[in-house]
Parts: C-alpha cells; sequence; structure tokens
C-alpha cells in the first residue's frame, strides 16, 4: 500500500511540474458569472412583461448578475423563438413564453425549429384568474342566461378574438363546444384592439384577464358572467366560475413559463428552477403581481406536462373546427 501511494504522490509531482507558473487546475465555474439575457417575445408594458421585469429584478438580486430583458415581439412569440433557439445551450440565454406556447406544435409544419423538441422546459411560472366579460347591451346576467340568449340566435353572437387560431378564438370554440351554441368569432389584430367594440356592442363577449378586465367591469363599460378558471378570485369574490355554473372544466387558461435552449445543461437548468422558487416565495413578488396572479414556479417535467396536456385539448378544437394556421 506503502508503494501504490509513493507512486501516486510521484505523479502528482509529476503533472504539477509540468504546469506553467500561475497555472491552476481547472475549475467548474458557478454558474451565473456574466449577464443572463431573458427574451421577451411580448411587447414592452403587456403584463407579461411586468411579470418578467420581477422575476428578472429578483434573479439579479439574489445570483448577484444581471438578468436582461430582450425584447422580440411578434409573430406569435415566434420572432423571439427564432433567436432563442439560436443561442448557446449555457443558461446565459433565457426565454419567457406564455399560453400561446401551447399552441405553436400545432403550427410546427411552418416552423423552422419544434417548439418542444428544440427547446427545454425550465418552469411554469404562473397562472392568471380570466373572465368572460359581455357587452353591458346584452340583457344576461350570469351564464346560464348568456347559454341561453346565444342559443336563441345561433350565429348572430358575435365573440371577438385576438385573431384567427389564436388562444382567444379557441377558447371561444371550446365555450360553444361545451355549451351547444354557436357564435360567430370576429378576429381583431390584438385583444385590445376589441374592447371598444365589445363596449359598443358591436361585438357582444371576449375572453379577458383580471388585471385587464377588473377596472371595465367595475366601472360599467363591460360585465362579467363568470371567472373562467378553475377557482373564484379575492378580487371579485361574488363571481362564480364557469364550473360552479354548469360548464364543468372550462378554462382560459393564461400563463407565463421560461425556456432555455435545446442541450442547456441539466444543472443549469435545475439551478435557474431552484432560484424561481426562491423568487416566488419572496413577499414583495406575490404583492407586486396581485391577487389575479397564482405563482407556480414548476418542476421542468410539471411544465412540460402541462403543455402537452394544452396542446392536446387544442388539437382536437383545431381538428374538430378545421381551422388552418397562416403559412
Amino acid at each position: 500500500m506503502r508503494h501504490v501511494g509513493w507512486c501516486c504522490a510521484a505523479l502528482l509531482s509529476a503533472l504539477s511540474s509540468m504546469l506553467l507558473p500561475g497555472m491552476v487546475l481547472a475549475q467548474p465555474v458557478a454558474y451565473p458569472s456574466r449577464p443572463v439575457t431573458m427574451i421577451v417575445p411580448f411587447v414592452p408594458g403587456a403584463a407579461t412583461d411586468i411579470e418578467g421585469r420581477i422575476y428578472a429584478s429578483r434573479l439579479s438580486e439574489n445570483l448577484g448578475q444581471q438578468f436582461v430583458l430582450d425584447f422580440k415581439p411578434g409573430g406569435t412569440m415566434t420572432i423571439g423563438m427564432n433567436a432563442a433557439v439560436k443561442a448557446a445551450p449555457d443558461g446565459y440565454t433565457l426565454l419567457y413564453v406564455s399560453a400561446s406556447y401551447s399552441l405553436l406544435p400545432l403550427m410546427a409544419r411552418n416552423l423552422p425549429y419544434d417548439p418542444m423538441k428544440n427547446f427545454e422546459q425550465v418552469s411554469l411560472l404562473s397562472k392568471r384568474s380570466a373572465l368572460i366579460v359581455i357587452s353591458p347591451s346584452l340583457p344576461v346576467k350570469n351564464v346560464a342566461e348568456l347559454i341561453a340568449y346565444v342559443k336563441a340566435r345561433p350565429g348572430e353572437i358575435n365573440f371577438a378574438t385576438a385573431g384567427a387560431g389564436s388562444i382567444q378564438h379557441l377558447t371561444g370554440l371550446w365555450l360553444a363546444s361545451a355549451t351547444d351554441t354557436r357564435m360567430t368569432y370576429v378576429h381583431y389584430k390584438a385583444a385590445g384592439a376589441s374592447f371598444p367594440d365589445v363596449m359598443a356592442g358591436r361585438a357582444h363577449l371576449t375572453p379577458m384577464t383580471f388585471q385587464t378586465g377588473l377596472t371595465y367591469v367595475k366601472s360599467g363599460k363591460l360585465r362579467a358572467v363568470g371567472v373562467a378558471s378553475m377557482e373564484r378570485n379575492a378580487l371579485l369574490p361574488d363571481l362564480p366560475t364557469f364550473a360552479e355554473q354548469g360548464v364543468p372544466e372550462f378554462e382560459y387558461s393564461t400563463w407565463l413559463g421560461l425556456l432555455a435552449p435545446e442541450k442547456t445543461p441539466l444543472p443549469i437548468i435545475n439551478r435557474i428552477q431552484a432560484e424561481l422558487v426562491k423568487v416566488i416565495k419572496h413577499p414583495d413578488v406575490a404583492q407586486k403581481l396581485g391577487a389575479e396572479t397564482r405563482l407556480m414556479a414548476t418542476t421542468p417535467d410539471e411544465f412540460r406536462r402541462h403543455v402537452t396536456r394544452e396542446t392536446e385539448r387544442w388539437r382536437k378544437l383545431v381538428q374538430e373546427n378545421g381551422i388552418r394556421f397562416e403559412e
């Protein structure tokens, strides 16, 4: 044994003598050792932007490196995703995505990458409560009255969306399927563009996040018939969910998640996710985001399963309604 020990010592001595003066054996570099870019594929000022800034600020403070937002809006997030998919898989480029991410696998034939396979899912960060709001001109006050009103006027009620094939469009199709009704879908360039028409009664109903809709509802410019989430919201505690009003499992899902380029090392993915868990537990984060936001910070596998479930649900609606995405 002494002989083996002597040989090992001699080998280490020989290796050390081969190092140039001032050289040391390489050590793993701690992550992050430089600023991290977080691509935001949404317009500045949107709810997703505000939420993303809060996470970036807290991560910067916790980890001692800047998490910098890089805005690349447009193309249903595809402009930002195009940039992210080309980035080095080293943890220094991350990408925020919204609920529309679950639609992208249905558009994969038109994309130069696979939105699921060419990205690593890091975490589902949050879900936002949502409402179905109607024009005050409609003589209905709840879901049952809305369903009866639409059934009596097949095809005459206009459901406003943020574009053909958008989450809002598919949500309207889901609502019609779940309630055995028929509506006409009016597509706008963006969700906000439809609000004046809904208020004026030219369009009749649309999905809307709590954060956006609450001001309109409280001012009487729009009327909320139900919470399109699985739970009631403390901001409107007396407003029941669609499930409570006889439309089980109906949900207008709005959420924010985080991706990284494919082949980003698992230890880095896990490090980021663990830090996000710390971030959402900070009381300032919940206070800034408000009661309409449910903070989550899931594991990568949980996020992947969530997206897969949503994609399959949308796939069924797309196939049943013959929706074709733009080439």
